[in-house]
């Protein structure tokens, strides 16, 4: 059964560790992504773009999807799925179609008004009973559409957006999505103390989680940050192993690509990745 983020998030919070958001795009990925969260004793946040669920035929599908994969595959760990990055009308229609989390981005508008979408959405989540994560000062690069510039946070502005009532807390500190520059300035960790300081206990979010240095990654999760955002490095895994098997030829045999082979070892690849993060972000066995 899905849950809310709060209680996985709160717990990481308190044991130093962090909950690692892991986007779906298709079957293939999200059972990848279950089994080896189930293997390793994990917690696991499924995110979900609205592009992503536009791809899928819709947010119904894939909480179709997804309760099934947790009930055919025996899933036991804590399993929350979650928007990533929600319009307002998005967040409305997945809390309608059974997410158990869903992220309002609000970071694009006017302080007053991230905080009057935010108060509203505060109100239907908790009578529901479902999780909700916030944003202040945008993230870098650009995921579906929404496109930030890597600002810092005002730690102002998240103390007001906490304050309304919120669950956990994306923060700018640099961080983009997709691939880092080489020129990356990295973390502003005096953003993040700053942050930290201003909202207490409230667990924070790293989003951009490809590519950030290891060192930075704990540093990040010993000053509160207790869910990361990883993406870019499924996909580039995914793509990467679905092309060498291509170009080896290993499933023409006369009769064409058999889809399930084909995209067996992207699938592997996805393993290997979310393995190797839910081991540096100190999760596994947390279930």
């Amino acid at each position: 059964m899905l849950v809310s983020a709060r209680d996985m998030l709160e717990k990481a919070r308190e044991g130093k560790y962090a909950v690692g958001q892991f986007n779906i795009n298709n079957l293939e990925w999200t059972k990848s992504i279950l089994l080896t969260a189930e293997e390793l004793k994990s917690p696991v946040i499924l995110g979900v773009s609205e592009g992503a669920g536009k791809y899928m035929t819709g947010y119904k599908t894939v909480v179709g999807m997804v309760n099934g994969m947790l009930e055919e595959l025996k899933i036991t760990v804590p399993v929350a799925l979650h928007l990533d990055h929600g319009s307002y009308d998005g967040c409305l229609k997945c809390i309608e179609a059974g997410f158990s989390s869903v992220m309002f981005d609000g970071s694009h508008y006017p302080i007053e008004e991230n905080v009057a979408k935010t108060t509203e959405l505060v109100a239907i989540c908790k009578d529901k009973g479902l999780s909700l994560e916030a944003e202040v000062g945008s993230i870098g690069g650009e995921e579906d559409g929404v496109v930030g510039a890597g600002e810092c946070a005002d730690p102002d502005e998240c103390k007001a957006i906490a304050d309304l009532g919120i669950d956990f807390l994306a923060a700018g500190i640099g961080n983009i999505h997709g691939k880092y520059p080489e020129n990356w300035a990295g973390l502003s960790f005096e953003t993040l103390a700053a942050v930290k300081e201003k909202v207490g206990d409230m667990p924070l979010v790293l989003h951009g989680g490809t590519g950030i240095p290891a060192d930075m990654i704990k540093k990040a999760i010993s000053l509160g940050v207790a869910k990361i955002n990883v993406n870019t490095e499924c996909q580039l895994a995914f793509a990467e192993a679905t092309r060498k098997y291509i170009e080896a030829g290993k499933d023409q045999q006369g009769k064409g690509f058999d889809p399930r082979k084909l995209l067996a070892p992207g699938a592997e690849a996805i393993k290997a990745t979310v393995k190797e993060k839910m081991e540096l972000f100190g999760s596994v066995g947390k279930a």
